[in-house]
């Protein structure tokens, strides 16, 4: 068991976090740091946290486990401020959706002081946000993507990746270049495609949307994620992504030139292929 877990963040996946610990009895005492801790005193009430600061220092003190879970960018700039407090031999992971910034940080801050830090994403989540929108099994029979580089130790991939286990994960390991790169095209394309698609219908036919069934809502419900944090996962993963828009432009020109060709076969049997790369994922 953990003695002290502290977790800096507690929005969605932050507050899943200490819901899970708790639920699983990972940790004697779930530390939470907030900018305003008035706005996560439900998470003590329902005793997910044991306790909540506004001080990076001392909330990451004495704990043996340390998880970031602010926004991508916010993450690297707290990663210098917990690995000066943190205690000898601590653990840092992280929950965000971009891991080569981070790594890079985490790389300089090892030259000072080594510490055991390994990113993690769980590819996990909801377009709501806040501790409210927390959940003990986010997780459950979720993939987690934890991202070792060629410097860090094997015992601190182990724990980390035991840890998001013990919560109900399945874990996979990416070094982080490639894990941002996978990302791009599965998790951070897909939310620009769903903006787009909602910004189209306002272009062209707004009153559309009164008529949309579940398909449309389905498919652009990640339209409707907290545009701050989307701002900083599309910026940060900026590269990736603008290569994976290039492959679904060149994606969606050629279904585009098929229908304008009239070339039904043609057309049919790219829909047939697309339908079994389709039905061929789990």
């Amino acid at each position: 068991m953990i003695e002290r877990l502290a977790i800096v963040g507690i929005g969605l996946l932050g507050g899943s976090v200490a819901k899970a610990a708790r639920a699983a009895s990972l940790a004697r005492e779930i530390v939470g740091i907030a900018r305003d801790p008035r706005r996560v005193e439900a998470a003590l009430r329902d005793g997910a946290l044991d306790r909540v600061t506004d001080d990076v220092g001392s909330g990451v003190r004495d704990a043996e486990l340390v998880v970031l879970a602010a926004p991508v960018l916010a993450n690297e700039r707290l990663l210098e401020r917990v690995w000066a407090a943190a205690t000898d031999g601590a653990l840092i992971t992280d929950v965000g959706s971009t891991k080569a910034g981070l790594a890079r940080a985490a790389g300089r801050l090892h030259a000072t002081r080594r510490l055991g830090f390994v990113g993690s994403h769980p590819m996990a989540g909801s377009e709501q946000s806040g501790y409210g929108a927390a959940r003990a099994d986010l997780f459950r029979g979720a993939l987690v993507i934890v991202t070792p580089t060629e410097t860090t130790e094997p015992r601190v991939v182990k724990a980390v990746s035991e840890l998001w286990e013990r919560v109900g994960a399945r874990v996979a390991t990416l070094d982080p270049d490639t894990h941002d790169r996978v990302v791009a095209i599965v998790s951070h394309l897909p939310h620009l495609a769903a903006v787009a698609l909602v910004d189209a219908v306002r272009r062209f036919e707004p009153g559309a949307t009164a008529f949309a069934g579940r398909g449309f809502k389905d498919t652009t419900r990640i339209a409707a994620g907290d545009a701050a944090v989307w701002e900083e996962i599309l910026f940060a993963n900026r590269d990736a992504l603008l290569a994976s828009c290039d492959a679904f432009r060149a994606a969606l020109d050629d279904l585009e030139h098929l229908m304008r060709a009239g070339d039904a076969a043609a057309l049919r049997d790219r829909l047939v292929q697309v339908k079994q790369t389709r039905e061929a994922m789990r």
